[in-house]
């Protein structure tokens, strides 16, 4: 089968969409429309309607989509019957929060392993999660073959992390991070500002109304 390319906006919004099949499965739902879905999940019916037409005909005028056959199509591209184990740099308190949420329960995402500089953490189970000095990154990634990287780690450093993890055979960086790192061309990072996104909100808060 030929991998279908489409835009990474799509791309963005396919975890959604499998998420709320998820919510709908369980509610034994078994088939919903366009308009359905785009009242849940916040994204309009004709955009919802275009991101599933880069996979063919998944639907069908005047009956809408089937709930199983999509959920089954949405595992299989977004990989969700493949786990992947993600290492995360970082055990602050933002760190704790990462190692308390329960990825495995809401994604194919596993923290198998974490790191840090302190010596009273090195060499601890937190969260059922083993804790590694920051020294033996590079070896544990290569050895445990992860290939991504939760970044949680003081801005003054977040480079050197970067550099050890790329080292280590990292491809993919969840940057927490307010800088910017650099990397290879064959890594991707994507970049999570929390400050950020709290003042986007705080600007559209203040410059937009209900009317505009």
């Amino acid at each position: 089968m030929t991998e279908t390319k489409i835009p990474k906006a799509t791309a963005k919004r396919l975890p959604i969409y499998y998420r709320y099949l998820n919510i709908l499965r369980d509610a034994d739902k078994t088939r919903v429309s366009s308009t359905e879905l785009s009242e849940a999940v916040k994204v309009d019916s004709a955009t919802i309607r275009r991101d599933f037409s880069y996979f063919g005909a998944l639907g069908k005028r005047g009956y809408g989509y089937d709930v199983d056959s999509l959920l089954k199509f949405f595992k299989k591209i977004l990989n969700q019957d493949k786990l992947t184990n993600a290492a995360l740099i970082g055990v602050g308190n933002l760190g704790n929060a990462l190692l308390n949420f329960n990825f495995h329960q809401n994604s194919n995402v596993r923290i198998s392993a974490a790191f840090d500089v302190r010596d009273d953490l090195a060499n601890t189970v937190k969260s059922g999660v083993p804790i590694y000095p920051m020294d033996e990154l590079r070896q544990q990634l290569n050895d445990q073959q992860i290939k991504i990287v939760i970044l949680t780690v003081p801005a003054e450093v977040a480079q050197d992390a970067t550099d050890e993890a790329i080292a280590g055979g990292v491809r993919g960086i969840l940057n927490f991070t307010p800088i910017r790192v650099s990397v290879p061309t064959n890594v991707r990072v994507q970049n999570v500002d929390l400050t950020n996104e709290l003042q986007t909100l705080i600007y559209f808060l203040d410059h937009y109304n209900e009317e505009a």
